[in-house]
């Protein structure tokens, strides 16, 4: 997905959920300084991104998106990284031995 892609649906989430208008919603915008944004309002837009991209972000990963473009730049970091780990998680339930 290209960064631009995910610009625009991360800025769509972000508008929904804030209430705020579409030009206020830059990469170097923070949510709680810059768009309002509390702690309910945090986890909510967490929980649609995970839901819209397929990704899981741990809660000590959410603590450190602190922009729209910390999250822009996770989701597409993230995404790759967590498809890897899932198939080396995989890897290695496969290689376990169940000798006993």
């Amino acid at each position: 997905m290209k960064k631009k892609d995910v610009f625009d649906k991360v800025r769509e989430i972000v508008v929904k959920q804030l209430e705020v208008k579409e030009r206020e919603v830059m990469p170097e915008a923070k949510f709680i300084d810059d768009l309002g944004a509390d702690s309910l309002d945090t986890v909510e837009m967490t929980m649609s991104i995970e839901d819209i991209f397929g990704i899981e972000i741990p809660d000590e990963d959410a603590e450190m998106l602190i922009t729209v473009g910390d999250v822009i730049n996770y989701i597409i970091q993230g995404k790759k990284s967590l498809q890897g780990k899932e198939k080396k998680e995989k890897k290695e339930f496969l290689q376990i031995n169940y000798s006993i």
